[in-house]
């Protein structure tokens, strides 16, 4: 008999420790591992981490096996960890209804439980009774199952388990904008049971999307049907939610060692090494003590100050657990496995030798790894006074699996068992690895040969659609409904992925579908409600943003692939040129360099070598479900359509649902027979072919199929509305007199001197000004409602049916106020409004919607769905239509920022979009020199690419100036904005955004004065020219048919201009500040610790108080949010900012050596204290009572609002004089006095 050698010896001793630690205590019959001998449930996460060491074991068994015993033990071990994994989706699958819920409601009640019972599978607590919501158990579970399928393991055995493992990536696919319990159980801080998104969660449920993305579940025996997918797009939000909260963990928790298992093994889930380095030295330099790491500051569990008998704290108790915090052995064991995939031996050596000072010695020799060592009751006083000091006592279970696990796990790979490779099969300690630059393929495609040769005619030589035969282009939605199918499984009732977009990296992918080649186009060309696409400029910088987010982001092998068609609407109006962005754009990317990023063009055939290809097996046809329609007459059912599959002999009902699947799209234009790109718009003519389609759909499961149909096929025809107006291709230079042609001064009355709405309905016919016709169609809509009929020609000519048409027809003129105004009465939404809104919140930003103050004001803190989101901004712009979409519009703009662009947001804990709507119109007021009225008017008309301009230039803190400038084509006025130089202020001393007034010596190289203002004179007489022959509506004596400005949002009044290009510079930048709650860096943090010398600071009666520091951390984001919560209850945005300054004074106290400043400080008696001592030194100087106007509605001296903050005269100094007369008071005898 051979002898064991010495690597099979000490692989035995591992295997007696797993197995008197972890296997005896399986359950037989379910698999699973009870939590502890007093704890009988089993819990999700700690038995995935319990098995890990089991599979390892089984893996370094089969590596180093001398015998056939060695390899019966393997495959014994190998059955241990199927077994367990099996019993925890035997768990889910009993939960199936709760996975369906959940993908639509995300809410904490349709959620997975996170503990069932050991012997039975089955749930042990009810919904309410515990933290279930925990998303990175559930991630963590479909990761391992990834990596040991990799490895070899056969986990999955059905087809409807593969289905289920599908929806249980949907289930995770949000994780970015989901608030769960987190990895403790206990969600806030606070232990209140109150969710948060966690990093945690976040971060391992990216790790298993992409671990699972193509990977086959029945191994190397599988098919193209046991393939499961996920979709890039959902992966980069978790990357980059992830990446803006790290180091932080969560709104209440500034620092958590619970992240090492994201930033290091087993999930890898940041790419960024600066940032994996930043947190691990926060949780090492926070947490770690002499027996481990905290799981978080102020953690009060099994701590002597905790009372068991209680759920939930008491907030004001967590003071109470500072210093005190138990330590987990459990994170050295991450930190040695750290160590092994960095190729760190020293830390590997010094986290070793520290955990097996701490380990539980038994009387057979195996040492056990403690759940947490506490402060012992007695002890605590001296641990209060000096940290780290006293010797601590073991606690809770021993062994903790989970931590037995991982340190078994350090074991094997340290001692050279293992290699990391075959413990992470997937390579996902290769994340970190810095990828290559990333070419874009762009492929131009011209929607007719009219286009193609106009392309030409400026050097781009592009195909058209029936140029690129084989491969078929969709539009993006087209893709969403395909992607809708995956995971379907009606034995189990589950229907799939939930509808939802396709970002760019899920468009930018050749597709295989059925043997056919499909590329689809980027998702913002496909806005078929909204008006955004209408604006050129807006699409080709939407495009420089896809570009510039593609470049950084994608991951997947091959190059991304944008198809981008040129259609009629990128024309001049006289379709005899491209519009000039569109061109500019075109050769941009010829030359190859846009928007940060390679570029290569050419045709889409020639990238095929090059691209990213996804097959989408899920698609083809399978043995069951599908039916086909061998007697129906296809004839003409392909004809007029991209991809024309009747050509091939599987013309079948897929392939006709896809097909029809795009004559749903917006009204229809009253335009030329077009082809090509033109065809996705083509309705279908034959009720037949209809009929057949339905039958087919429903077949497919397909849902709402009648929304995919022609609307014509089921509403009476209705003849279209003769608006009388000009062709759209007539020259422009004659519209503004056509428009204006209409005679009419006064709304026609009855002999009862009430409105007569047939004259009124014969005078919308008669009108040519599109302006007019909305005016009257608003007072039918407001007296009729949208479904009044007109009959106007005929039945069917609703109020609805006529504002569709002339928004059809404003969009062709570009005249942007009146889109704005007819899209807020046809209560358009934009389609990723819950979306924009989502990406904002996952960043932490808490949005508010309406004007200050509450309640008008409403705050958004968690998603919601987007009905209800769109009925909240309704009611916070007090059902201001304009105001309304606005706020719609605003919010897609900032989350296409801060996916950008997020240091643009620092600092900035809640976007308050009322005040930025205000402080925009109060930009153009000052800028153009107009009234409030007028630039709330401009701001309307602006397009939507000025109004994101306008926008990202406010939030920037450039300089920048806005000039008034005349469109060639467009019906709506334009502004231009240019930067300027640092123009009387240095960079250091800009706080915030800071607009100059431009100096005409600088600008006239640009345009001189008397141009500026003959230019500005014709706009506005031309202007008032059209509103004199326009329809009067003025004249209503209730006024309530008066078509809604933004009178509300009360534009302050502007500051006059002046050659000093330094006048009203410091008013302005305060007002900016103040809407956008910007505050210098480190902000809170002194706040924080001025509060532990006060009782408390009170702004304007609201009073924030000293309590806050024992509830909270200086570093969390939740106090930053209480402190600007507090401070956002001051409506004046200028003011609110000097409040700001003044508590800036007040933290250079809390460095001072005194006990205390005072019970509760007034910070608005500072600032008036302040204002007092400003006020007389002006009048001392000379100063009139004109120049020392003040605030009637805070009593404070504009002049004051517009001083620097440095200076003899500066508010900061005064601040500083008032600061230490009001503290003066407060102090005790014989404390030094503050100078």
């Amino acid at each position: 008999m051979r002898s064991r050698s010495n690597s099979g010896v000490k692989l035995d001793n591992y295997a007696r420790i797993v197995h008197q630690t972890i296997l005896k205590y399986q359950d037989p019959v379910t698999g699973l591992l009870p939590g502890s001998s007093d704890q009988p449930d089993a819990w999700v996460r700690d038995n995935v981490y319990s098995i890990v060491s089991v599979w390892a074991l089984s893996l370094a068994y089969r590596k180093n096996a001398d015998r056939d015993e060695d390899k019966a033990k393997a495959y014994e071990l190998e059955q241990s960890v199927v077994k367990l994994m099996r019993g925890i989706l035997q768990c889910i699958m009993r939960q199936l209804d709760k996975v369906e819920k959940f993908k639509y409601s995300r809410s904490t009640s349709d959620s997975l439980h996170a503990k069932y019972s050991t012997r039975t599978c089955a749930t042990v607590v009810e919904d309410d009774q515990w933290g279930h919501l925990q998303v990175d158990a559930t991630s963590l579970f479909l990761f391992f199952l990834a990596q040991m399928t990799a490895s070899g393991l056969h986990i999955v055995y059905t087809q409807d388990e593969v289905d289920v493992v599908q929806n249980l990536m949907f289930y995770i696919e949000a994780a970015y904008k989901v608030a769960d319990y987190g990895m403790w159980e206990r969600g806030d801080k606070t232990n209140q049971g109150i969710t948060e998104i966690n990093a945690s969660s976040i971060g391992m449920a990216k790790a298993a999307l992409e671990a699972l993305d193509e990977l086959n579940l029945f191994g190397a025996k599988g098919g193209p049907g046991s393939v499961v997918h996920a979709l890039a797009d959902d992966i980069q939000h978790c990357q980059s939610i992830l990446t803006s909260m790290l180091p932080r963990a969560s709104i209440s928790k500034e620092v958590d060692a619970g992240v090492l298992a994201i930033i290091s093994y087993p999930a890898f889930a940041v790419e960024d090494m600066s940032i994996v380095n930043m947190t691990k030295e926060e949780i090492i330099s926070k947490l770690q003590g002499r027996y481990g790491c905290c799981r978080f500051l102020r953690d009060g569990h099994k701590t002597p100050k905790e009372d068991p008998n209680r759920l939930y704290y008491e907030s004001a108790e967590l003071k109470l657990f500072e210093n005190i915090e138990c330590e987990w052995p459990l994170f050295w064991t991450y930190l040695i496995l750290d160590g092994i995939f960095t190729n760190s031996h020293e830390q590997v050596q010094e986290y070793q030798e520290a955990l097996e000072g701490i380990l539980i010695k038994q009387k057979d020799g195996i040492r056990l790894v403690p759940e947490l060592y506490s402060v012992p009751a007695d002890k605590v006083e001296e641990e209060y006074m000096n940290p780290h000091s006293v010797e601590r006592i073991a606690m809770g279970k021993c062994p903790l699996k989970w931590g037995q696990s991982l340190y078994v796990l350090g074991k094997l790979l340290s001692e050279g068992f293992l290699a990391p490779g075959e413990i992470d099969p997937l390579n996902r300690r290769f994340s970190t690895i810095p990828k290559p630059d990333v070419v874009v393929q762009v492929s131009i495609l011209a929607e007719t040969e009219e286009i193609k040769e106009l392309l030409l005619k400026n050097g781009i030589d592009v195909e058209t659609v029936a140029d690129i035969h084989p491969i078929h282009v969709q539009p993006s939605r087209v893709l969403s409904h395909i992607y809708a199918r995956l995971g379907r499984n009606s034995r189990l009732g589950l229907t799939g992925r939930p509808y939802r977009r396709i970002g760019v990296l899920g468009t930018s992918k050749f597709y295989i579908i059925r043997n056919t080649i499909f590329s689809f186009t980027p998702q913002f060309l496909d806005h078929q409600q909204f008006y955004l696409a209408l604006d050129n400029k807006m699409i080709v910088e939407m495009l420089r943003t896809e570009i510039a987010y593609l470049s950084s982001r994608w991951r997947m092998t091959g190059r991304p692939t944008i198809t981008f068609p040129i259609s009629q609407t990128m024309l001049t109006e006289d379709h005899t040129k491209l519009d000039p962005a569109v061109l500019a754009t075109l050769k941009k990317l010829q030359d190859g360099y846009y928007g940060g990023a390679r570029i290569q063009m050419g045709k889409l055939s020639e990238f095929f070598t090059t691209s990213c290809f996804a097959h989408l097996s899920f698609l083809d046809v399978k043995g069951s479900g599908v039916h086909h329609d061998d007697g129906g007459d296809d004839e003409g059912s392909g004809d007029g359509y991209v991809h024309e599959l009747r050509h091939d002999d599987d013309a079948d009902d897929l392939a006709q649902y896809l097909d029809h699947l795009l004559a749903h799209a917006a009204p229809k234009k009253k335009k030329q027979h077009v082809r090509g790109l033109g065809r996705f718009k083509a309705a279908a003519t034959k009720t037949k072919d209809m009929v057949s389609l339905m039958n087919k759909a429903q077949d497919l499961n397909v849902h709402n199929v009648n929304m995919y149909l022609p609307n014509k096929l089921f509403r009476t025809t209705q003849p279209s509305l003769n608006l009388n107006l000009p062709d759209s291709s007539a020259s422009q230079e004659t519209q503004p007199s056509e428009v204006a042609a209409s005679t009419v001064s006064s709304i026609p009355r009855d002999a009862s001197g009430a409105i007569d709405y047939g004259a009124l309905v014969q005078l919308l016919k008669d009108t040519q000004s599109l302006q007019d016709q909305a005016d009257i169609l608003y007072i039918l809509f407001k007296d009729k409602g949208m479904d009044w009929d007109t009959h106007l020609h005929g039945q069917g000519s609703t109020v609805r049916a006529l504002l569709a048409d002339l928004y059809e027809k404003a969009g062709e003129f570009k005249n942007w106020g009146l889109i704005r105004m007819i899209s807020g009465m046809l209560k358009k939404k934009v389609e990723e409004l819950d979306s924009a809104c989502s990406d904002l919140l996952a960043h932490q930003k808490h949005l508010t919607i309406g004007l200050p103050p509450e309640p008008r004001e409403k705050t958004i803190t968690a998603p919601i769905p987007p009905d209800q989101l769109a009925a909240l901004i309704d009611e916070a712009s007090d059902n201001n239509i304009s105001v309304a979409i606005l706020t719609q519009e605003i919010m897609v703009y900032l989350a296409m920022s801060i996916r950008t662009q997020p240091s643009l947001f620092s600092e900035m804990f809640r976007l308050r979009i009322g005040l930025i709507i205000q402080v925009m119109a109060t930009e153009l007021a000052q800028s153009l020199n107009c009234s409030g009225e007028e630039a709330t008017e401009t701001l309307m008309s602006l397009s939507p690419s000025e109004l994101k301009s306008l926008l990202h230039h406010i939030l920037s803190g450039k300089e920048f100036g806005v000039q008034r400038s005349v469109r060639e084509v467009d019906a709506s006025p334009a502004i231009s904005i240019h930067h300027l130089g640092n123009v009387g202020a240095t960079k250091s001393e800009r706080a915030g955004i800071s607009k100059l007034k431009s100096d005409m010596k600088m600008m006239d190289r640009r345009v001189s004065l008397t141009d500026a203002v003959k230019l500005d004179q014709s706009f506005t007489s031309s202007c008032k020219s059209m509103r004199s022959q326009s329809v009067d509506l003025e004249n209503i004596e209730s006024g309530k048919y008066r078509l809604q400005s933004m009178e509300s949002l009360d534009i302050p009044e502007c500051i006059p201009s002046s050659r000093d290009t330094r006048h009203g510079q410091w008013l302005r930048r305060r007002r900016l500040d103040g809407a956008l709650n910007r505050v210098p860096v480190g902000f809170y943090q002194k706040v924080w610790k001025i509060l532990q010398k006060c009782h408390g600071l009170s702004i304007e009666g609201f009073v924030l108080p000293s309590s806050t520091t024992r509830e909270m951390t200086p570093g969390e984001i939740k106090f930053s949010v209480h402190v600007e919560t507090v401070l956002n209850r001051v409506p004046q945005p200028e003011y609110r900012q000097l409040l700001v300054e003044a508590i800036l004074v007040l933290t250079m106290l809390a460095d001072v050596e005194i006990q205390s400043i005072g019970s509760i400080i007034h910070v608005e008696k500072i600032v008036h204290l302040a204002n007092d001592m400003f006020y007389k030194d002006q009048v001392d100087l000379g100063a009139d009572e004109h120049m020392l106007e003040r605030d009637p509605s805070t009593g404070v001296c504009r002049l004051l609002y517009d001083s620097a903050p440095s200076g003899r005269f500066g508010s900061m100094t005064y601040l500083t004089k008032a600061v230490a007369v009001y503290v003066q008071d407060f102090l005790p005898s014989g404390s030094c006095a503050v100078q």
